[in-house]
C-alpha cells in the first residue's frame, strides 16, 4: 500500500513509537529520529520505523510530523521542524495545549505558523519508553486537535484523516477548553493519586503495616502515582491555572462529603455516592447501550489462562463486555475481574460464568 503521506515522528517514547506502530500497521512508512541512540534503536526495531541519524534527515521532505518530546522541548522543536519541513502539516502531543501553543507562536516564524495544528492523543498509561508503546494505545482514542486561528480547515481535514486512518478519533477543540477539561480528567486524578499515596506512605511510618493492608480500590486509585515525576511536574506547571481552580473544586468536594459524614446524615451521604455510582456506570457504557450496564464482580485464580476463559464465557453467549478491569490480590494466588456488560445481558453473562464455574456476583 502506498502512503499519502510522507511521515516523521521525533520523539520515539511510548507515544511517539506507539504512533510509529499504528501508522505501520496502517500501511505506512515512517521515519523516527530521537537524541538518545538506544531508545531510537528499540523504537525502530519494536514498530518498524525508518531511524534517522538527525531530526533534519527524519523531516526532511516529510509531509506529516508528529513532535512527541516533552512539554518543555516542544516549542522549539515544533518551530526548528516548521523550517525544515516546508511542505509539512506539523503537530505535537502534548496533554497541555495553551501554553505550547503560545510559546510555538512566539518560536517559529509567523509564515509558518498556519501549517502547524496542536494535538493531544488521549491515549497512555502511567508507564514510559518505546518498551511499553503499542499500536493499541490509539484505538478508538479521542485526539484534540487545537488549530491556531490561521490554519485553514483544508490542514486540519488532511491531518483528521491521516488520525482516522490510524484508528483514533478526531475531536477539534479549542486549546483552553481542552486545558480546562484535561485538567478535571486526566490531571486531577494524577494529582489524586500521588496524594493518597504519599498519605499513605507517610502513614506508614507510624503503622509499618498499612500498605499490607492495601486492598484493591486502594490498588486502583493509586495506579497513577507510579508515573513519571519529571513528567508531570511538567504538565501541572504548564496547566498551572487549570489544575489549581480544578484542585480547588475537588477539595470542595471533599469538604461537602466530609461534613456529610461528620453529622451522620445517612441519606445525604447514601445519595452523593449513589449519584457517583450512576455517573461512573453510564462512563463505562458505549452511547449505544441505553438500558444501562451491570458490573459482575468474578473472583478468578491467579494461573495462565484464566482470562481467556472469562472473555470466551461471553463471546459464547453472545456477550459483550463494555468494561474489564483486573485486581490483584495482595497475598497472591487469585484475583478479581470487575466486568461490565449492557445491563439486559447481565443474566446471560452469569449463566455463562456459572457454567464454567466461576461465581459471580452482581454488584449493579
Amino acid at each position: 500500500m502506498t502512503s499519502a503521506e510522507r511521515v516523521a515522528v521525533v520523539g520515539t517514547g511510548l507515544i511517539g513509537t506507539s504512533i510509529a506502530m499504528a501508522a505501520v500497521r496502517a500501511g505506512e512508512a515512517v521515519r523516527g529520529f530521537d537524541i538518545d541512540p538506544a531508545v531510537l534503536a528499540e523504537a525502530a526495531e519494536r514498530s518498524g520505523l525508518t531511524p534517522a541519524a538527525t531530526l533534519g534527515e527524519c523531516v526532511g521532505g516529510a509531509t506529516l510530523v508528529f513532535a512527541c518530546t516533552p512539554i518543555p522541548e516542544l516549542p522549539g522543536l515544533v518551530a526548528e521542524i516548521l523550517r525544515r519541513s516546508p511542505e509539512a502539516v506539523v503537530s505535537d502531543v502534548g496533554s497541555v495545549k495553551s501554553h505550547v501553543m503560545a510559546e510555538v507562536s512566539a518560536a517559529a516564524d509567523a509564515a509558518d505558523l498556519p501549517r502547524y495544528v496542536g494535538g493531544h492523543p488521549m491515549g497512555g498509561s502511567e508507564r514510559s519508553g518505546p518498551s511499553h508503546a503499542s499500536a493499541s494505545v490509539l484505538d478508538g482514542v479521542v485526539w484534540v486537535l487545537t488549530p491556531g486561528p490561521g490554519v485553514p480547515q483544508a490542514s486540519v481535514d488532511r491531518l483528521s484523516t491521516w488520525i482516522e486512518k490510524v484508528g483514533a478519533r478526531p475531536v477539534p477543540m479549542e486549546a483552553e477548553r481542552h486545558d480546562r477539561l484535561v485538567a478535571m480528567v486526566s490531571h486531577l486524578p494524577q494529582v489524586a493519586s500521588t496524594s493518597l499515596m504519599g498519605l499513605a506512605a507517610a502513614e506508614e511510618a507510624g503503622e509499618p503495616e498499612i500498605l499490607l493492608l492495601a486492598a484493591g480500590g486502594f490498588r486502583d486509585l493509586t495506579r497513577l502515582a507510579a508515573s513519571s515525576p519529571h513528567l508531570w511536574s511538567d504538565i501541572l506547571l504548564a496547566n498551572g491555572d487549570a489544575i489549581v481552580r480544578a484542585i480547588d473544586l475537588y477539595v470542595e468536594r471533599l469538604n461537602g462529603l466530609r461534613s456529610l459524614i461528620g453529622a451522620r446524615d445517612a441519606a445525604e451521604v447514601e445519595r452523593a455516592f449513589g449519584e457517583a455510582k450512576e455517573a461512573r456506570l453510564s462512563l463505562a457504557a458505549k452511547p449505544q447501550v441505553k438500558a444501562g450496564v451491570a458490573v459482575l464482580q468474578v473472583p478468578v485464580p491467579d494461573r495462565p489462562g484464566v482470562l481467556a476463559e472469562v472473555t470466551a464465557a461471553m463471546s459464547e453467549a453472545g456477550v459483550n463486555i463494555e468494561d474489564l478491569q483486573i485486581v490483584h490480590s495482595p497475598e497472591g494466588g487469585r484475583g478479581t475481574v470487575h466486568l461490565t456488560v449492557a445491563a439486559d445481558a447481565a443474566t446471560d453473562a452469569e449463566k455463562a460464568l456459572r457454567d464454567r464455574w466461576f461465581e459471580p456476583l452482581r454488584l449493579a
